[in-house]
């Protein structure tokens, strides 16, 4: 059985109101109409950026539209005039429509570029001549559109990355969404050696070199946002590959409270941010989401009275009020060399992106010790292991005991779409398979799939974390040289802390993800 929203009650009424008094409009909940995808190919993509609307269906000569305000005349007849159609217009809610818009806006990316390749033609050794002896693409060329079409509709379908890959006989692209790869659609093999020189381009790398890796960014502003792509190259047996991370600073920094955490973890958190000094960890495998808590973690404790820099490679946010340092190892500038500057810049906060060798962390200690508050990251499976982890790279372990205050260790996980998600009862078969078998009966929440959420199931993502205060305990055994795993998370999980898996099962049990979601975090955990 579906969820009902807290705005149930609300939307009714206003349903009520709208349907019944002869307005010509009807208010309609946008997850329960049917969207009709190829009635999105039917609008030109300048007016589905210009105005606020989304096709829904087509019904004879009538195109059927979702808006949120039904006395945009110019809107309707712009979209009449394109289509050559009757425009029907139903009126939903905001947010429902500007996520529905960016889920389902990625689908006329293939109607879009199809023109552009129409365009180019089978024929197009012209088109790549002059484009090696120019090295220079003209704002209107067919490949310009290909790729700033991508990048758009990769922007607001929310992806982060874009994965433009060579194959034997076609080019495939695909967006990281919600921390899955999708594929998006296929490029004839003859336009990659354009595609690839348009990045090139656009991000100050050198576009007659195929032989190597390259490393490049380039800074767009859509849709009054900016946003900052990350280009990588590589070449390959069937061609130069390229990823393209998406940095988007309107998403970027976020505050403790909107992080999806526990109460619990959330007032542990917000008390690791309020220490005068020590040593906190964020841990975890790439792409868990560390730098945004960090990011999180700095908003917290930000202050004018506080002189606060950070150590980072790349920089991928500005933050006001915080000295962010760009390393640079080719000029000298590496972790533990900026470290060394950064103490003699009388800091109270400082963040080290990563902890990479010993002297990095031999330098996190020492700052840590004399009275400075230090955040990093580190790459462990979980929050004990993180102890046994800094003791291999030989950190002292009267040191280690005496400065850490803290590790966090999280996973990010897919959270269910709130308008399809259906509960179920836990059997006590599956529960013991699974390995909580104290969980039989209770109820849980799977994915089903809807239109709001291109019949995924998931949208959007948040984190599991497990906590582990260094209190007095904890510490002694540390100094005793006592870092196994298992000891110190028994410890932990008698002073209080939950576990990544207790806080997945909590999070599924309250509908915000799936046991399968918590299981693969799990495992990921313990592999």
């Amino acid at each position: 059985m579906a969820k009902l929203h807290s705005s149930e009650q609300s939307f009714k009424k206003v349903k009520t109101i709208y349907n019944n008094v002869d307005f010509n409009y009807r208010y309609e909940k946008l997850s329960s109409l049917n969207i009709n995808p190829q009635s999105i190919k039917l609008v030109p993509n300048v007016l589905l950026n210009k105005y606020n609307f989304l096709p829904i269906s087509l019904k004879e000569n009538t195109l059927i539209i979702a808006v949120t305000d039904p006395y945009d005349l110019t809107m309707k007849d712009e979209i009449s005039i394109a289509t050559g159609m009757e425009v029907e217009l139903v009126i939903v809610e905001k947010k429902d429509l500007e996520r529905a818009r960016k889920q389902y806006l990625v689908i006329n990316i293939e109607s879009d570029i199809n023109k552009s390749l129409s365009q180019i033609g089978e024929n197009n050794n012209e088109a790549y001549s002059t484009l090696k002896k120019s090295y220079k693409l003209q704002e209107d060329a067919p490949i310009v559109s290909i790729v700033s079409t991508l990048m758009i509709q990769a922007v607001q379908g929310q992806a982060s990355d874009i994965h433009i890959e060579p194959q034997k006989e076609e080019v495939r692209v695909r967006f990281r969404i919600d921390g899955h790869l999708h594929k998006v659609l296929s490029l004839p093999k003859s336009i990659l050696s354009g595609v690839i020189s348009r990045l090139k381009i656009l991000a100050d790398m050198d576009i007659a070199e195929k032989r190597i890796a390259q490393d490049g960014h380039i800074n767009m502003t859509i849709e009054e946002r900016e946003v900052d792509f990350r280009i990588s190259t590589l070449p390959t047996i069937f061609g130069e590959k390229a990823v393209i991370r998406i940095l988007d600073k309107a998403n970027a920094i976020t505050q403790i409270n909107s992080l999806g955490l526990s109460e619990k973890n959330r007032a542990i958190l917000v008390s690791l941010c309020q220490r005068p000094h020590g040593l906190v960890l964020v841990t975890g495998p790439t792409g868990c989401g560390k730098t945004t808590t960090l990011y999180s973690m700095l908003n917290e404790i930000t202050d004018e009275s506080l002189n606060i820099i950070t150590l980072e490679d790349p920089v991928e946010f500005c933050i006001e009020g915080i000295n962010q340092v760009q390393i640079n190892p080719k000029a000298g500038l590496t972790f533990s060399s900026g470290l060394r500057s950064i103490l003699r810049q009388d800091p109270n906060v400082i963040m080290v992106g990563e902890i990479r060798d010993y002297e990095t962390a031999q330098l996190s200690v020492q700052a840590a010790l004399t009275g400075h508050l230090v955040l990093s990251t580190l790459h462990t499976n979980s929050a004990a292991l993180t102890v046994a982890r800094l003791a291999d790279i030989q950190i002292e372990n009267f040191l280690l005991a005496s400065c850490l205050a803290g590790v966090v260790s999280q996973r990010l996980v897919r959270k269910l779409c709130p308008n399809c998600s259906e509960s179920y009862i836990l059997d006590e078969h599956t529960a013991i398979r699974l390995g909580i078998r104290e969980e039989a009966g209770a109820q849980f929440y799977r994915a089903k799939g809807c239109s709001m959420c291109r019949n995924l199931g998931y949208y959007g993502r948040i984190a599991l974390q497990e906590i582990m205060i260094v209190g007095k305990s904890i510490s002694d055994e540390i100094n005793k040289g006592n870092t196994t795993e298992n000891l110190l998370e028994k410890m932990a999980i008698e002073e209080g802390m939950s576990t990544i898996k207790s806080d997945g099962v909590t999070k599924a049990k309250q509908g915000i993800t799936s046991l399968e979601e918590v299981l693969q975090a799990v495992l990921l955990e313990s592999s």
